[in-house]
């Protein structure tokens, strides 16, 4: 034998293995004969299962790839080697009923946070017991398959149990109509029979609209997850939801649901569980007052989060990133409802083909050129490379234009006066995330340069089509000084090439924009450079501002308003002012038309 090599298996794993290969078919069929995923990944090592992200439990689910993987020997090790097509059928479950979707599963969570304040941490252990209770009960109950049984095998060694356990296992048996306590969750006393009830009720009353209920079971759990430590060891068992968006790109989590917040009361207070006109409150629903009336003054309808709201909720789900990438994520997603068509410039250079005449074909060629019916005209026996000829094509000025996408140099302010991009929303970033994914979209180049005090600045590498590389400079951060990089501007136009397209240059700050007339490293001055920038990029520049409505008041005489009115009116600068930075979303998404209006 050798030793390099790992032990062989046993048989019984393999044997094992097999069997519940089988069993996949009977899974499907559970639910729908139409049912379609592709077959289980069978671990037949606690090693392969680790590196396919499964440790604690014997089965989970992946979404992002609709794959579900089982570790055998954990199947044994909890003695549910018999229940395959159980097991295989509640993996299914997750994948078509509860969450199925990336998205879905992440706005489960951000509704059950809500409910959960203090213990925010246990959203992802009872989004996972809530959506384990719709898809048993169906399976149960439509499919005549043993889960109850299951259940049983899993917690019939362990001696210590908790709140949590033991309400769970009450609604279901409360769902089946089983004799209280045949589960043997656990000490069942009239506070948790109570909330069996009342959960009972939630799960079928939410059975198609689960979504709606998230928010309803977590306030149901959140008092005796407060209390309860015992619990965990049997919920590890069946967490098979753990890293299911682990890999993936869930879209449309920067805007809350209208309902989401609403959608955290206890199942007591909501009359459509209990039936009455008028909710009950008790004690229990205490502890969700405090995110019902979070939001109450902020809109129901389009309410976005913050970077580090999106940030918790993506980890939450299990996608592991830095601030830096989920800022990169964040704008992007805010930033493509907003996204329009860069502006262009008409240039009359569009060619039309002219047909000028005939020259010999041969073999050195492409095929496809020949022209067959002069060939043939010319000697009706075709020759390959001596009577055969190819037609040769001129060009003639053509009545369409031509347009040539403008390339953008976008200098954003990063100085200490400015929002983090990264924790709160920087409508700089925001802004400067709309008109350069605007410019990529339509095959210009940009150049992003993130600025704040002297020798603080970051550039991506030249023009580029990188739409990452773009993010990724414009989500970072500084926070000193305000001193803008001349230097950067002179040396991009300096290098710049005589046929390059024209670039149109933009600058987002306040009124530290004007240390851009200042005098550089070399003892220029700034004015010189700036003009000499925008001769070079033939596309214009803008001066993008949040300034006192006053600033170009006739009787205001502070010198940095008195230079930026210079600027526009002897420099050539276009001055874009705004009074709020949420004014900078209209001014970028409107940008194509205000300026460019004529190369429609």
């Amino acid at each position: 034998m050798n030793p390099s090599l790992p032990p062989p298996l046993p048989p019984a794993v393999d044997a094992l293995a097999a069997e519940w290969e089988r069993a996949w078919p009977q899974a499907l069929a559970a639910w729908s004969k139409f049912t379609r995923l592709r077959a289980p990944k069978f671990c037949l090592t606690r090693e392969e299962a680790a590196a396919e992200g499964l440790t604690s439990s014997f089965a989970m689910i992946r979404l992002h790839d609709q794959a579900i993987v089982v570790s055998i020997p954990e199947v044994v090790t909890c003695g549910v080697q018999g229940f395959a097509v159980e097991v295989l059928a509640h993996e299914i479950g997750h994948h078509v009923l509860a969450p199925a979707r990336l998205s879905d599963h992440a706005r489960c969570l951000a509704r059950m946070r809500w409910a959960l304040p203090t213990v925010e941490q246990h959203a992802p252990m009872v989004a996972n017991l809530y959506t384990d209770l719709l898809i048993n009960d169906r399976l149960q109950r439509s499919a005549n398959l043993r889960l109850a049984e299951v259940y049983l095998q899993l917690g019939k060694d362990e001696q210590a149990s908790g709140a949590v356990w033991a309400l769970y296992t009450r609604i279901y048996e409360i769902l089946w109509r089983l004799e209280r306590g045949s589960l043997k969750g656990g000490k069942i006393d009239d506070r948790i029979e109570g909330d069996a009830w009342l959960g009972s009720r939630l799960v079928r009353s939410f059975a198609r609209d689960w979504l709606d209920g998230a928010g309803r079971f977590a306030c149901l759990l959140l008092p005796h997850l407060l209390e309860d430590q015992a619990s965990q060891a049997r919920l590890e068992k069946w967490f098979d939801t753990r890293n299911a968006c682990n890999g993936g790109d869930p879209t449309g989590l920067t805007v809350e649901d209208p309902d989401e917040r609403s959608g955290a009361i206890h199942p007591a207070a909501d009359p459509a569980l209990t039936g009455e006109s008028d909710a009950v409150e008790t004690d229990q629903t205490q502890p969700t007052q405090a995110p019902q009336n979070v939001g109450k003054n902020q809109p129901s309808r389009g309410q976005h989060r913050q970077p580090f709201e999106y940030g918790e909720l993506l980890r939450a789900v299990g996608i592991n990133l830095t601030d830096h990438e989920i800022a990169v994520r964040y704008y992007r997603e805010r930033a493509q409802p907003n996204l329009v068509r860069f502006p262009t410039r008409r240039a009359p250079d569009q060619l039309d083909p002219l047909p000028e005449g005939l020259e010999p074909w041969d073999f050195g060629h492409p095929l496809d050129t020949v022209d067959w019916i002069q060939s043939v005209l010319l000697s009706p026996r075709i020759i390959p490379g001596l009577t055969t000829v190819q037609r040769v094509w001129g060009n003639s000025p053509g009545s369409t234009p031509k347009t040539k996408p403008l390339d953008l140099d976008l200098y954003v302010d990063s100085s200490g006066s400015m929002p983090h991009p990264q924790r709160l929303i920087s409508y700089l970033t925001l802004a400067g995330a709309i008109i350069a994914l605007s410019a990529l979209r339509t095959g210009a180049r940009v150049q992003v340069t993130l600025w704040s005090g002297k020798h603080q600045f970051e550039s991506t590498d030249g023009f580029t089509r990188n739409e990452t590389e773009v993010l990724r400079i414009l989500t970072g951060f500084y926070g000193g000084a305000t001193a803008f990089p001349i230097h950067v501007l002179r040396e991009t136009f300096a290098r710049r090439r005589a046929d390059a397209p024209p670039a149109h240059i933009m600058v987002i700050s306040d009124d530290g924009v004007s240390t851009l007339f200042d005098r550089d490293e070399q003892g220029n001055s700034g004015w010189d450079v700036a003009a000499a920038a925008l001769k070079k990029a033939g596309g214009g520049g803008t001066l993008v501002l949040n300034l006192p409505e006053t600033w170009d008041a006739p009787d205001e005489r502070r010198p940095v308003f008195q230079l930026i009115r210079r600027a526009r009116d002897e420099a050539g600068w276009n001055v874009h002012a705004v009074s709020s930075w949420e004014q900078l979303v209209t001014f970028a998404r409107d940008f194509s038309r205000m300026t460019y209006a004529d190369t429609k």
